[in-house]
């Protein structure tokens, strides 16, 4: 057997799981989401509202019109860009009801969507749209030149489509809402046919090597994602989550966008987090679940709202994961707000959630796994997926012994695009490897609850977001001044992760100051990504092998760090 066909078994195994849950009742993208827009009892129940960051606009969209304004969109996209069952539509906006519109029409028209973050690097826009063979792409008018100068190098690239409030910048304009009544007419796909297996999105994450990874993510991966934490939380009709997490990553798309579609209820998409109006956001728009990383739970704290002049009857909760977790501030928060926090665990390659904390849980219960281990439990397994503690040679842990965290189901991807390498590594044993350490201890009923002990990987996981130190490597060393530079993350109050960086300089030259170095980083990235700390040294930290110590390098800086653990850096520092 070849290694390639070997990869493609792992990959099979590693997706099917044993003894889980049937797959979704629909053969298509398009056929759940008429099962949905068809619905009389949703013709006009709302199914989305966007409010910009003043809550100055504030459109809504029910059942049927959402259903209109999609078809609008998709008809637009198959009969003027041309684009059809398998083609990949790169996106380059940020969470906007225009953007979700765009989500829902690619998946109803089979296409494959890319979603690019604004604040990547031009480089890195270029990679992701060369290397996932994007024809299309839409864009905030506003990048409109940057994207244009990038598609002179990009043949395969056809299509660049400007996007503002209103629309399509040379398109439908769909806020035009006079045409939209609880009709809903579906593109004619008998010549079309879609399936389950379609590619959805192709997600790039941060390697710690190299270029980032396209995570291939299929519809039906969407569809039990969202059956699983739906079932889990017992999510219906009646349940209005809020979005703030950006939607260009999968927990704001899976848990806020397609979750409330899948369970009938409703979703209240904001721009992106503010804690000035959050509690008030519930408040009017009664919200029952908000998706948050750990950094926006700190941030509440320090804001320290008093709540009293709003009415929160119905909110049960925070979902949240997507980064490390204390405990100080698991139980800081909950002791103040008095709200749960539903702790849980996942990657884009398994979809999004993979675990959660049990709701059912009494008070007590709920703090014994929050608080009384060295990290704050992430919960037991969700249906349609499976995980398991292996070690070193793919062999079954026994509770308490540390190995690596692996999962197989439903909810794992269908591998990384063009990327053989990578599936081997990640699907060795016909699971999937997470490169997370955890251990997993059993309840009085027997369930396995898991736990995250460190990373294998070399991730920076910073306010839930990933980044990969090699990126900010890079830019340190394109200093003149710099002979070797190695980034490093350290435990911080507010992002769970933040970024300092360990540098050699060149002999003989003018020294630049760490002042200097932060600026020169932020030329080159955003701030979420620079450095925050220079701590200057003269050995360069490679193995004989050629590869950089970073793990032995963080363990060494960890003590010098601890003083910043609480510290609140600001833009203005790095510049």
């Amino acid at each position: 057997m070849s290694p390639l066909i070997a990869v493609s078994d792992h990959i099979t195994q590693a997706r099917k799981g044993e003894g889980l849950c049937p797959p979704p009742p629909w053969n298509s993208f398009a056929d759940f989401f008429r099962s949905r827009v068809y619905d009389r009892a949703l013709v006009n129940q709302a199914f989305l509202t966007y409010c910009d960051d003043d809550l100055t606009v504030r459109y809504t969209y029910s059942y049927a019109e959402f259903g209109t304004v999609v078809q609008l969109v998709a008809a637009f996209l198959h009969d003027q860009v041309g684009l059809r069952r398998g083609d990949r539509l790169a996106t380059i906006l940020f969470n906007h009801d225009v953007t979700v519109v765009l989500y829902f029409a690619a998946w109803v028209l089979g296409v494959t969507l890319v979603p690019i973050n604004v604040e990547e690097s031009a480089d890195k826009k270029r990679y992701i749209l060369e290397h996932s063979e994007a024809s299309a792409v839409c864009c905030w008018h506003s990048y409109l030149e940057e994207v244009k100068d990038l598609q002179r190098e990009l043949p395969a690239l056809r299509h660049v489509i400007a996007v503002n409030d209103d629309g399509f910048v040379e398109g439908p304009k769909h806020r035009a809402r006079t045409n939209m009544g609880t009709s809903f007419s579906p593109l004619g796909t008998a010549s079309h046919p879609h399936g389950l297996d379609d590619e959805a999105l192709i997600i790039y994450t941060s390697g710690t090597t190299g270029p980032p990874k396209g995570v291939v993510l299929t519809v039906e991966n969407l569809l039990l994602d969202a059956d699983a934490i739906a079932d889990w939380h017992q999510f219906g009709t009646n349940d209005r989550l809020m979005c703030m997490l950006p939607i260009h990553h999968v927990n704001g798309t899976v848990v806020t966008l397609i979750t409330p579609f899948y369970c009938k209820g409703s979703t209240v998409l904001n721009r992106k987090f503010k804690g000035t109006t959050f509690w008030r956001r519930l408040h009017e728009e009664r919200v029952t679940c908000v998706s948050v990383v750990p950094t926006l739970l700190e941030f509440l704290l320090d804001a320290n709202e008093d709540l009293a002049a709003y009415k929160l009857d119905r909110f049960g909760g925070f979902i949240c994961g997507a980064g490390p977790l204390l405990k100080d501030t698991a139980i800081r928060f909950e002791d103040r707000f008095g709200f749960p926090i539903r702790h849980g665990y996942g990657l884009s390659e398994t979809t999004c959630y993979s675990c959660f904390l049990p709701n059912d849980l009494s008070r007590d219960e709920h703090r014994h796994w929050i608080g009384n281990y060295e990290f704050p439990s992430i919960g037991i397994p969700l249906r349609h997926n499976e995980m398991a503690i292996l070690d070193g040679d793919g062999q079954l842990l026994p509770e308490m012994a540390r190995g690596e965290i692996c999962i197989r189901g439903g909810t794992v991807c269908a591998g990384y695009f063009k990327r053989d390498d990578a599936n081997e590594a990640a699907f060795q044993w016909g699971w999937f490897r997470s490169g997370d350490e955890g251990f997993y201890v059993r309840d009085t009923q027997g369930r396995p609850f898991f736990f995250i002990s460190g990373r294998l990987k070399e991730l920076i996981i910073r306010g839930g977001v990933n980044i990969a130190p090699l990126e900010i490597d890079e830019v340190l060393r394109s200093h003149l001044h710099v002979r070797f530079a190695m980034a490093v993350s350290f435990e911080h109050r507010y992002y769970g992760e933040e970024i300092a960086a360990y540098v050699v300089l060149r002999d003989g030259v003018a020294p630049p100051t760490e002042a200097e170095l932060i600026a020169h980083c932020r030329q080159r990235l955003p701030f979420s990504k620079c450095p925050k700390v220079i701590h200057f040294g003269q050995e360069v930290l490679y193995t004989s092998t050629g590869k950089p110590k970073r793990l032995e390098l963080k363990t060494s800086l960890a003590s010098a760090l601890a003083a910043y653990r609480d510290h609140q850096f600001k833009e203005i520092e790095a510049v």
